[in-house]
């Protein structure tokens, strides 16, 4: 009975808790699947894009020396030119620890202004500062820990120990990711705004992107939220 018990938990779960991608910040500014190829960005695109890296990453290095200790404040902002990519930009590291910022052509085609892209660039660069990427893989671990354990207990098969603590391992790592979003959000606005730019005109990103509502599980909060949270701290400033 418990056996059973656990099997329906873990069909359920399931349903909603894919395992995380490796190597990616937990918010990702993914912007809704374009119905037509995504566009290419013109000369004066880049040129933007360009400009907003030269105002806005010397502010994130400054945010981030002096918010955090031992952790790598060196910037790397790169181009995804992998085609074919629906707009979206992310952040990670590489092997060296060094932060990477990423976003791709279609994104950056897609922006309406600097403002928005400043914005995009902040928020990304605040996943990196507050430290989003190790608290979502050690929430992960522990998620992998609890239901995987659980599963061991009941003398579940080792597929299904497999299975839940793949499964836990999602949960964990959606357990504050709406959280992490709007930390991002709020200090985003502060590195938008110090950088030059009008971080609550930058947050009309979001009317671009789908609204994922306030959905139990999901990842991100509802674009309202994010846009209020936005106004909030750029008022405080």
């Amino acid at each position: 009975m418990r056996k059973l018990t656990l099997l329906c938990v873990l069909a359920l779960a399931a349903c909603d808790a894919p395992a995380p991608t490796s190597g990616r910040a937990p918010g990702q500014a993914t912007a809704a699947a374009p119905s037509k190829p995504p566009a290419t960005p013109t000369s004066a695109k880049i040129a933007q894009f360009k400009s907003v890296v030269a105002a806005v990453e010397p502010v994130a290095e400054r945010e981030c020396n002096a918010r955090t200790s031992n952790i790598n404040c060196d910037f790397r902002i790169v181009v995804d030119d992998r085609p074919g990519q629906p707009a979206n930009a992310f952040q990670t590291v590489d092997k060296q620890g060094r932060p990477i910022l990423a976003f791709n052509l279609a994104l950056i085609a897609e922006v309406r202004n600097r403002d928005e892209l400043a914005f995009v660039m902040g928020h990304e660069a605040a996943h990196h500062i507050a430290g989003h990427l190790d608290r979502q893989r050690s929430n992960a671990m522990t998620g992998a820990i609890l239901l995987g354990g659980l599963a061991a207990i009941t003398g579940a098969g080792q597929s299904t120990v497999q299975s839940a603590t793949d499964i836990g391992a999602g949960l964990g790592a959606r357990t504050y990711s709406k959280d992490y979003e709007l930390e991002a959000d709020a200090l985003g606005t502060v590195i938008t705004r110090r950088a030059g730019y009008n971080p609550v005109r930058g947050a009309e990103f979001f009317t671009q992107i789908a609204d994922p509502g306030d959905r139990f599980l999901g990842t991100h909060p509802p674009n309202a939220q994010r846009i209020e949270t936005v106004r909030r701290v750029d008022a405080g400033l």
